[in-house]
């Protein structure tokens, strides 16, 4: 403290004193209790905090200190030590571990659909679905009474799974303002089969007891029949049905069950039974439509009992041999520079990979397939690679080190006339240099 602010507390002290002879009982011990502490803390200076505290009142500077003991929360398995001056360990658990399947065997963007018109690469099992307009992209809207359509092969084949892939899809549905509403649900059925006897479901409860609840229902692994479910897995979550976009996605690798909201794991069944042979959406009893679009299912997973995505010897390796890193798992908004929250996890191995070397310098190269024009196609593409910078630079990397480059669809690495090659050719590169 400065001699005046000790000038000052002491003529507080003095005022105290003064007026000593007015308390009564147990108010006055308080009162000496507090004036011995006041005298003590500026004589001694033992506890710095309460010089400061002290500062603030006199300088009538009254800014909340809490942040001294912030927590973080950043993945780490550091210990915190709370406001209370306690010790409390942070959990560390992998919670965005998804990976989309690298060979797609359908996808839907609604190009070229009639607004008004039913989707022409889905099936109708029940109800109705028809082509609507939301915020000038097109989707899927589900009629608000019970909905259930399935996506059509080309060859009508109903054992597309296998057993291992991965389906995505954004959903938007509000329904805010009914209580107790039914589910969504997403059904996966083995080929022989039919509506109502899955072989696993995962299903969103709106209301009732299960407000907001996802549950997984599904068969064991040894129970010889399909349509017996045997088990369930259960995690709250949201609520989603706030009329926002949100991004869904399941991953199935021989008999673990996963599944993400917004890139976050909620679901983690080990023990399913292996079968799948096709996939219903079903949307139950809600109050307004249920919209979809960017329906995704592609071959692949998850790596089963895997090494955690966030270990950099991948791109350790990749750099050491060729002097790039190229990854198809980073992910944006369909037409847009909008990362998709399940694409951190990679650029978080890069980010690792930096601050491990902080004398790397990378070309960050954003990279499309070939359909839409060169107008569209080169400018969205530096911006996607400018995204990645930005995300990389908000995990701590030296944006000096980091350089975006736009190519658009003019290096593709894959065919582009088939769906699994343009999947290849939307990738970022990272060029070491």
């Amino acid at each position: 403290m400065t001699n005046l602010k000790k000038t000052t507390a002491i003529f507080l002290i003095a005022i105290a004193y003064s007026v000593q002879s007015d308390a009564q009982g147990i108010l006055g011990r308080i009162k000496d209790k507090a004036v011995e502490t006041v005298r003590n803390k500026v004589e001694n200076k033992v506890d710095r905090t309460v010089d400061d505290a002290v500062d603030d009142v006199i300088d009538g500077n009254k800014t909340d200190k809490k942040n001294k003991n912030s927590q973080r929360d950043n993945g780490s398995d550091e210990v915190t030590t709370s406001t209370s001056g306690k010790k409390k360990a942070n959990i560390e658990q992998q919670k965005s571990d998804f990976v989309p399947g690298a060979t797609v065997i359908f996808e839907d963007k609604m190009q070229g659909e009639q607004v008004g018109e039913f989707p022409s690469k889905w099936d109708l099992v029940r109800g109705n679905a028809e082509i609507a307009v939301i915020d000038g992209e097109k989707c899927i809207a589900m009629s608000k009474d019970d909905s259930w359509i399935s996506p059509l092969m080309k060859d009508g084949s109903k054992n597309y799974l296998g057993d291992v892939f991965t389906i995505e899809y954004d959903m938007l549905f509000d329904d805010s303002d009914r209580d107790g509403a039914p589910g969504i649900e997403l059904d996966i059925m083995h080929e022989t089969e039919h509506q109502d006897n899955e072989l696993f479901s995962i299903e969103y409860y709106l209301g009732g007891y299960d407000n907001h609840t996802f549950t997984c229902n599904y068969c064991l692994s040894n129970e010889p029949s399909y349509t017996h479910k045997d088990g369930s897995s259960s995690a709250e979550a949201g609520p989603f049905n706030d009329g926002q976009w949100h991004h869904y996605a399941l991953s199935f690798n021989k008999r673990a069950i996963k599944f993400y909201v917004d890139g976050v794991r909620i679901i983690n069944v080990p023990n399913a039974k292996p079968g799948a042979g096709w996939v219903t959406l079903f949307g139950r009893g809600g109050s307004k439509p249920l919209y979809v679009k960017n329906f995704r299912i592609g071959k692949g997973a998850v790596e089963l009992y895997g090494r955690q995505s966030t270990d950099i010897s991948a791109v350790e390796r990749a750099i050491a041999e060729t002097g790039k890193f190229v990854t198809n798992n980073i992910l944006f908004e369909t037409g847009k520079a909008t990362l998709k929250a399940e694409s951190m996890t990679e650029i978080q191995k890069i980010a690792d990979y930096m601050k491990a070397n902080p004398s790397a310098r990378f070309e960050v190269q954003g990279h499309t397939d070939n359909q839409g024009s060169d107008k569209i196609n080169d400018p969205l593409s530096q911006q996607r690679a400018e995204a990645v910078v930005k995300a990389l630079e908000g995990m701590g990397v030296d944006g000096f080190n980091l350089r975006a480059v736009g190519k658009g669809s003019h290096d593709p690495v894959a065919d582009n006339s088939t769906e699994a090659g343009r999947a290849k050719n939307r990738r970022v590169e990272f060029i070491k240099k």
